[in-house]
């Protein structure tokens, strides 16, 4: 601290830090470092300052040369902290979350943090793991093992995490337009119609729909989404069946991917994904042409949710859908102007 910062403030900062001090709400360090920079500006000792502020003298300096070297607003803020890196990598979080969705060790009702911590060290290269780091990640994930109403993964064993980081891994590279990596899910979707025209909304009064409707059948969706690039397509069909599959897959090639050497696609377990369905809707020679530029990467059983496009359904349904759209036809101009605002 041999450098010896001087603050010179102006008239318009002073009144701004007098006016700070005079009222509102704010953070006590904030309240020091104000009290900090007035004083200094009066030519007080810092070693006075500090004591009156009740501060250390490496505050006041801090204070002092964040003013000199930055601006006000710079002294006054918090400065980063860059912390400890972070104890576990992306694939042992994804250890964590699937563990603490299975079965508890025999002879325990739940998991707790510290049988979580224990047994993070059986499956990891740590040496050990503190409850809090465990707790920390598992609040991430909105996840609590010791409620009894949580879904739960029957059993994590070998198949499970061989799945689970064949399908990281494709997240985890580079993206490559020669061989993209396209996430695949389809969801049902129900047809609701009005009854009685809604009450649109005026100041003072919340829009008001009425608690009748009337069911016009259901429709699916089928969604692409590319792991690697900001592109998401949405095929909305009358069925989910296995010729609906295949002319999914053979769109996903020759239409949306046609340059591509390999696409990658990261699905669930459902009967239909499989190569079998393209031999059911295509004569051999089609289906073996398509099969050739296509390359299945399945999630583990029960845990669908490793499968990004899950995510993007969600996203949909709360952006879209989340009202009532009784007729096909607009269904699929609704989704159409989704996607077109979010590519």
């Amino acid at each position: 601290m041999n450098i010896r910062y001087r603050v010179d403030l102006s008239q318009a900062e002073r009144e701004h830090l007098a006016a700070l001090l005079s009222g509102g709400k704010h953070p006590a360090r904030k309240i020091k470092r104000a009290q900090i920079l007035l004083a200094a500006d009066t030519g007080i000792n810092d070693e006075v300052i500090a004591a009156s502020v009740s501060v250390s003298d490496s505050t006041v300096y801090r204070t002092k040369r964040r003013f000199v070297e930055g601006n006000l607003d710079a002294a006054l803020s918090e400065e980063s902290r860059p912390g400890a890196a972070r104890k576990l990598s992306g694939k042992e979080e994804a250890t964590l979350v699937a563990t603490a969705c299975a079965k508890p060790p025999t002879g325990r009702a739940r998991w707790t943090l510290t049988l979580l911590a224990g047994e993070m060290v059986k499956l990891t290269e740590h040496a050990g793991l503190s409850r809090e780091t465990v707790r920390r990640r598992l609040a991430e994930n909105e996840l609590k093992p010791w409620r009894r109403d949580m879904w739960c993964i029957p059993q994590v064993d070998g198949a499970f995490v061989a799945r689970m980081e064949d399908v990281l891994d494709l997240y985890a590279e580079k993206p490559d337009p020669r061989r993209p990596v396209v996430c695949f899910d389809e969801s049902p979707t129900q047809l609701i119609d009005e009854v009685r025209q809604p009450v649109a909304a005026a100041p003072g009064q919340l829009e008001r729909y009425d608690c009748e409707y009337r069911r016009n059948g259901t429709a699916n969706l089928f969604m692409f989404l590319d792991a690697h690039r900001p592109w998401r397509k949405v095929k909305v069909t009358d069925r989910r069946t296995a010729h609906d599959f295949a002319a999914c897959m053979r769109d996903l090639v020759d239409t949306h991917y046609p340059k591509a050497e390999r696409v990658r696609v990261v699905l669930d377990n459902l009967s239909t994904h499989s190569p079998g369905a393209l031999y059911e809707a295509f004569p051999a020679p089609e289906a073996h042409r398509v099969l050739r530029r296509l390359e299945f990467h399945y999630t583990p059983k029960h845990a669908s949710w490793l499968n990004m496009v899950e995510i993007e359904i969600g996203v949909l349904r709360g952006q879209c859908l989340s009202r009532r759209i009784g007729e096909r036809d607009r269904l699929v101009t609704e989704i159409a102007a989704w996607e077109a605002a979010t590519q």
